[in-house]
């Protein structure tokens, strides 16, 4: 898909994001909303699910506005970006008092969003695994907590992925343990 709202989400995105890196590659950070877009579309040609891939971050890591989206992209991506924004903040105390604030925020969400969160997380738990086996354990955990809400994605077959995706990454982290 090369449309022109999809083509000013990547600027947007590429802008709001353009001082931040991945934490373990150093890489510019543009490239994981990209790679989560890229697999939104091999599993669905919505045009609005692919710009909420591509801006699935703005809202939490820069100082983008679920206002600024909806008046930029439309009401139908801000509404999908707010699915996609966790709604925790540093108050509402430890990281599992917090993401199972997230998790209920995520379960609320519409099957679409939901399908660009698996992609997020697919992409994410990639990268962790490969990265710091030491978190990798806890996210992988939330990880599993996060499936059981999104089994409604709009594309049943990216929640197969995503699962698939989790048990390799256990199942890779298990064996490298064990090892002599």
């Amino acid at each position: 898909m090369n449309t022109e709202r999809i083509w000013r989400a990547r600027q947007f995105a590429t802008v709001a994001h353009q001082t931040q890196t991945r934490k373990y590659s150093g890489r510019p950070y543009i490239e994981h909303p990209l790679a989560v877009a890229r697999m939104v579309a091999r599993f669905d040609r919505d045009e609005d699910m692919v710009i909420a891939a591509l801006l699935h971050d703005t809202v939490e890591d820069t100082s983008a506005t679920i206002g600024e989206i909806e008046c930029v992209f439309g009401p139908g991506v801000a509404v999908l970006i707010n699915d996609l924004t966790d709604v925790s903040c540093p108050t509402d105390g430890n990281r599992v008092a917090r993401k199972q604030k997230d998790l209920l925020h995520t379960a609320a969400a519409q099957p679409r969003a939901k399908t660009v969160k698996l992609m997020d997380l697919v992409h994410n738990s990639v990268s962790i695994v490969r990265h710091d086996r030491g978190f990798a354990a806890v996210f992988l955990d939330e990880m599993a907590k996060m499936l059981d809400v999104l089994q409604d994605a709009s594309d049943p077959n990216a929640w197969e992925l995503a699962q698939r995706v989790d048990v390799r990454a256990r199942f890779r982290m298990h064996a490298t343990r064990n090892l002599p």
